[in-house]
């Protein structure tokens, strides 16, 4: 079973996220989710780049070809785990819906805030409620990680300038389905009532999604 990998990148697609990693002479196909193609794209990683992955290795006899799920860091790996752990939530899906930063999920499941749940690709108000029931209480110290920044040793690197948390905001809600113009108004909004958050997208989209949830209410 392949449970890591660190190899120079040959080929890089951001749909589908996809890399292909040569490590020992062999290039390994490894799917990315969306936010670990963008964590890769913001500290311009690209083709011939040194690249370090953990893998998650998923092969099952109806699907006999290997999947390779790539994150940056142990946490998000430990994450997507347990959301495959949900009944109907298979890798495929799981790796689709990993579009935000798992602290910023995790924080939605511990919250139970199915509307921000149900903003995820693939994810539906059925599969929500299972979401949040089966893993509310057991991604708490998922939810509290700045996981932007976290190293292999757990320490934080520089924060994002905030024109690029704010552009990083604009681009994630677009790709849940916002039009470009309403990604901007909302994520501008929440900068003008609360402008602590505007270097810190994880602050930033949490706050998008409160006042998302309010305005259904």
């Amino acid at each position: 079973m392949i449970s890591y990998i660190t190899g120079k990148i040959r080929s890089l697609t951001r749909e589908p996220g996809r890399a292909v990693v040569i490590a020992g002479g062999v290039g390994y196909e490894v799917s990315l989710p969306t936010y670990v193609y963008q964590s890769l794209a913001n500290e311009g990683l690209n083709v011939g780049s040194e690249v370090e992955l953990e893998i998650y290795y998923h092969v099952t006899d109806r699907q006999p070809k290997p999947m390779l799920v790539g994150f940056r860091h142990p946490s998000e790996k430990q994450f997507f785990e347990q959301l495959i752990q949900v009944e109907g939530i298979g890798p495929a899906k799981a790796a689709a819906a990993l579009v935000f930063p798992v602290s910023t999920i995790a924080s939605a499941i511990e919250t139970e805030d199915l509307a921000s749940l149900q903003r995820l690709p693939g994810i539906g108000s059925r599969a929500a409620q299972k979401i949040v029931a089966t893993l509310r209480g057991k991604v708490a110290a998922t939810a509290l990680l700045q996981d932007a920044g976290i190293s292999e040793q757990g320490q934080q690197t520089a924060v994002p300038q905030a024109s690029d948390a704010r552009s990083e905001a604009i681009e994630a809600l677009v790709t849940l389905g916002y039009r470009p113009t309403e990604a901007q108004d909302k994520v501008d909004d929440v900068i003008r009532r609360s402008p602590e958050t505007v270097d810190d997208l994880q602050e930033l989209m949490r706050e998008v999604f409160k006042a998302q949830v309010s305005t259904q209410d």
